[in-house]
């Protein structure tokens, strides 16, 4: 199958490990790819940020403005995409959705092809709530006319899919493909070097974080519970850059326990399975509500032991006490007493991880696992297509593809 693929990421991150990791998996089972996405792309580094034109407009126009260029950018990523699709006959196109990109839909009504629509989260009700959002009326219908007029929309949650269907999107064509990994990566994992590089002593129990550290983590929570904690053996280890890296270190050495706290800063993506084996406990402390985070498959993928809150989009992966420890959402008491339950129990700290690792191999929370299923969605919508049919109107044949 040839797959004309559409993305609008503008640098190395947590999106182009998904587009990479997909992408990947799709090609190593046979299929064609043509990828059409910002020529910078390409060049960035990971974790570098974003260091485009678009990045630059943002930074230099009124919000009102610069979203007016969000919009006008589809002149020039509309044009790559339809060439691309002439010169190469695709069977379906892939996209991952972006506020005010409408390549895909264009490709679609032109092009004459089933467009897949992956979406991550809604994002015009994400900027609009962190209040950098100006035209939000026009945001908010071009992603509902977006969402409607793929023939198949992927969210990464049930509790997204629940914001895609409240936008129009007819149960049918709405099928939640959560985030995955590559589990070979993580098997047979021999910890002792990264603990070695970590200087921890063999009685000391590693918390860790992986990821861009953002203030609504709540790892300032972490840091004042363990300073009034009596345990010497505890040590926190974060992995990661983001706005909240100073502010956490500053406040680490008000509580006198600077030397208790490594920030390692970036770590390379080959690191993550070595350095993930180091940790004893894994936190993923909070979390976006409609969410499919990385990082928790990850751990996942590293059999930890994982803490993690008891939200709607978490426990449609993780069961309390079976796969890792769900505390409530919020409540740093609750976090901290998940923590040191699992500090004090090295079975348990085994039992949870292990049953992490099953349930994510049991599941098929991987990208090979996402590319069959996109895969096999893809096919139906074109043969459907081929056939002459509407491929938005494949409902009874879906079931029978989930399953």
């Amino acid at each position: 199958m040839r797959i004309l693929y559409s993305h609008r990421v503008q640098s190395k991150d947590g999106q182009s490990v998904h587009i990479e990791e997909l992408t990947g998996a799709l090609r190593r089972q046979g299929h064609v790819l043509d990828i059409v996405g910002p020529a910078f792309y390409e060049q960035a580094g990971f974790g570098g940020g974003d260091k485009s034109l678009v990045s630059s407009l943002k930074a230099h126009l009124p919000g009102a403005a610069y979203e007016l260029a969000e919009l006008g950018y589809n002149a020039v990523s509309i044009p790559p995409l339809l060439r691309a699709g002439r010169a190469n006959r695709p069977d379906v196109i892939y996209e991952r959705y972006n506020l005010f990109h409408l390549a895909g839909l264009t490709a679609r009504r032109v092009l004459k092809r089933p467009l897949l629509l992956e979406v991550n989260s809604p994002l015009a009700e994400e900027r609009a709530r962190h209040g950098n959002l100006k035209l939000q009326r026009l945001a908010k219908r071009i992603e509902a006319a977006t969402w409607r007029g793929a023939d198949l929309v992927l969210p990464v949650t049930n509790v997204l899919a629940d914001h895609v269907r409240a936008a129009g999107v007819p149960d049918e064509r709405i099928h939640v493909v959560q985030n995955g990994i590559d589990p070979r990566l993580y098997a047979s994992l021999d910890p002792r070097p990264f603990r070695a590089r970590l200087q921890l002593g063999s009685g000391e129990i590693a918390i860790g974080f992986v990821g861009f550290v953002r203030p609504w983590h709540g790892l300032d929570r972490v840091l004042d519970r363990m300073a009034r904690d009596r345990r010497a053996n505890l040590r926190l280890i974060i992995a990661g850059d983001g706005p909240a890296i100073s502010d956490l270190k500053a406040q680490a050495k008000a509580l006198g326990i600077a030397s208790r706290v490594q920030f390692l800063g970036l770590v390379e993506r080959a690191d993550i399975p070595g350095l993930l084996a180091s940790f004893d406990v894994a936190l993923q402390p909070h979390v976006v509500a409609y969410a499919s985070p990385l990082k928790l498959f990850e751990y996942m993928a590293a059999a930890r032991a994982i803490v993690a809150p008891a939200t709607p989009n978490i426990r449609e992966v993780l069961t309390d006490k079976t796969d890792a420890l769900l505390v409530q959402p919020d409540d740093p008491d609750d976090l901290w007493g998940a923590i040191t339950a699992l500090a004090d129990d090295a079975a348990l700290r085994t039992r949870l991880g292990d049953g992490a690792r099953n349930t994510l191999l049991t599941r098929d929370y991987t990208w090979d696992g996402n590319a069959r299923r996109i895969a096999s969605l893809a096919e139906m919508l074109g043969a459907r297509h081929a056939a002459g049919k509407d491929a938005r109107d494949f409902a009874a044949n879906r079931r029978q593809v989930i399953e």
